[in-house]
């Protein structure tokens, strides 16, 4: 298999060629993901917004607590 054969020659090389054998697989990676069939759909992006009206913060949120009027 191929991707076993790739791993055994970079295991022979020094730490710093296989970084920049590293650096190298993710530019390739990188260059032709566009061209690579995906079998993901495209990732949907948050919209702000979606949630409002949802939640209500209560009137007296910033008033102190009862149970820590000792501590104050």
């Amino acid at each position: 298999m191929l991707s076993t054969q790739i791993i055994e020659t970079l295991d022979k090389l020094p730490p710093n060629i296989q970084a920049e054998v590293l650096h190298y697989a993710e530019y390739l990676a990188s260059k032709y993901a566009e061209t690579l069939p995906s079998g993901t759909p495209p990732q949907k992006y948050r919209q702000a917004g979606t949630m409002k009206g949802m939640f209500t913060m209560a009137e007296d949120f910033d008033a102190p607590l009862d149970d820590l009027k000792d501590y104050m």
